[in-house]
């Protein structure tokens, strides 16, 4: 079960934008493709996502191209009716689901929409999210001729008894193979972990980050398992069928991947991530955290962007409050067949949307910001907030140079009590 959307206004049926937004500023401007098809759900998973056979008529893989298509063309039609300045894509990310269940060539017609909507800039970022059984030398070389420049694998575990539990469906000693493929194709490649499913060991989990070292990866993410209630993982537990890891466990296991990347040389700049060079970060994922705009294309997506520097609706023939906005976000319409027969209508496929007062969007740089490496400066705090700071510093949580220089830094003891660091920064 996926999660439920946020409550909001309803969005209008064109789609159209109200006056106050400026749309994408600066250089940085993310566009987010959702490609929701998996083979097989996995157990703990609570993204939009979807089994083949669940699904049929517009919203089949074979039609999805087409319909996402057809949405990044309302898209554009969208900003020029809001007369919003022209920005070409920083960056695009394809997640899902698996993305590279669709045929190479339905990923890059996708990425040719952006193109011809967007325009990509010089450099730009273009990532595509895949599991190791979804991908050959053939496929990934067709991607990098396409545009893109990045792939991210879910990797997940090297430990066959690990990757059972968690209903993962490759055979991980395909890992390196796909790495070796990718690489030969000149696409830069990451690879994604889970630490703490029921029934790993930390000799299980030193295994899975032995194996990511020998593949020579430049990125590498490492997540705990949530298990989310509503997911058959969620219910096995429930049921006593699985036990969780103590925190304990996990926190240990955080400290030894932490210990062994930084030792390969890899160093983390967010919270989850570890990268060799600070060039082969994820641009796209930092974009998040640091509240760039984007738009997301496809069900269940999401997208931001921010305010004009006046609130007089110029642009727009809505009424405009004049209360101080931090920004716009909306979602679309979660099931993809949904999706696609509104879009095949001619209407917008947003389901909600919610202006961000100032208040929420503070609360939204810290609680992001503050998982970056270079953390937040201080200014970006309530006069609580900082006054918080130094207990932090004492007690080993924030670094304490960092913290003379004005910035709210976390140490790896902080890294690891991020959700309550955050609360006291922003009571």
């Amino acid at each position: 079960m996926s999660p439920a959307l946020p409550d909001g206004e309803d969005a209008p049926r064109d789609g159209s934008l109200p006056g106050w937004v400026a749309g994408p500023r600066g250089s940085r401007f993310g566009v987010y493709l959702h490609v929701p098809f998996c083979t097989v759900r996995c157990g703990y998973c609570d993204f939009n996502t979807y089994t083949a056979t669940e699904l049929g008529g517009g919203a089949s893989q074979i039609a999805y191209a087409r319909t996402a298509l057809a949405e990044i063309e309302l898209a554009g039609r969208t900003m020029r009716a809001a007369r919003l300045p022209e920005r070409e894509a920083s960056t695009v990310f394809v997640g899902g689901g698996t993305p590279t269940m669709l045929p190479a060539s339905d990923l890059v017609r996708m990425l040719d929409g952006v193109r011809d909507t967007w325009g990509l800039a010089d450099g730009a970022e273009v990532t595509t999210e895949a599991n190791p059984d979804s991908v050959t030398p053939e496929s990934l070389a067709a991607l990098a001729a396409g545009g893109f420049t990045r792939v991210s694998f879910g990797m997940q575990s090297a430990v066959p008894h690990v990757l059972a539990t968690l209903e993962r469906t490759h055979d991980p000693d395909r890992v390196p193979d796909v790495v070796r493929w990718a690489r030969d194709a000149g696409l830069a490649v990451s690879l994604d972990l889970i630490y703490g499913t029921p029934g790993e060991s930390l000799d299980d989990w030193r295994r899975s980050l032995d194996t990511v070292l020998e593949t020579g990866v430049d990125h590498v993410s490492a997540y705990a398992l949530v298990v989310e209630p509503g997911t058959k993982m969620g219910a096995q537990v429930r049921r006593g069928e699985l036990e969780l890891p103590s925190g304990d466990d996990q926190a240990e296991k955080y400290e030894v991947v932490d210990r062994v990347l930084t030792s390969a040389g890899l160093s983390w700049y967010e919270v989850s991530n570890w990268s060799r060079t600070p060039e082969q970060a994820c641009r796209h994922n930092l974009a998040y955290w640091r509240g760039d705009d984007w738009w997301g294309i496809g069900p269940g997506a999401h997208s931001y962007l921010g305010p004009s520097s006046t609130l007089s609706g110029e642009r727009g023939t809505e009424t405009e409050s004049s209360e101080p906005s931090a920004g716009l976000r909306w979602w679309n319409v979660k099931h993809p067949r949904r999706y696609a027969a509104l879009l095949e209508s001619g209407e917008s496929p947003a389901a909600g949307r919610e202006r961000l007062d100032v208040a929420d969007a503070q609360l939204e740089r810290v609680m992001l910001g503050i998982r970056l490496r270079d953390g937040l400066d201080l200014a970006e705090l309530s006069p609580d907030g900082r006054r918080a700071v130094a207990g932090h510093v004492a007690n080993g949580s924030l670094d304490g140079r960092a913290a003379l220089a004005g910035r709210a830094v976390l140490t790896l003891q902080g890294r690891l009590l991020a959700d309550a660091v955050v609360r006291d920064l922003t009571d």
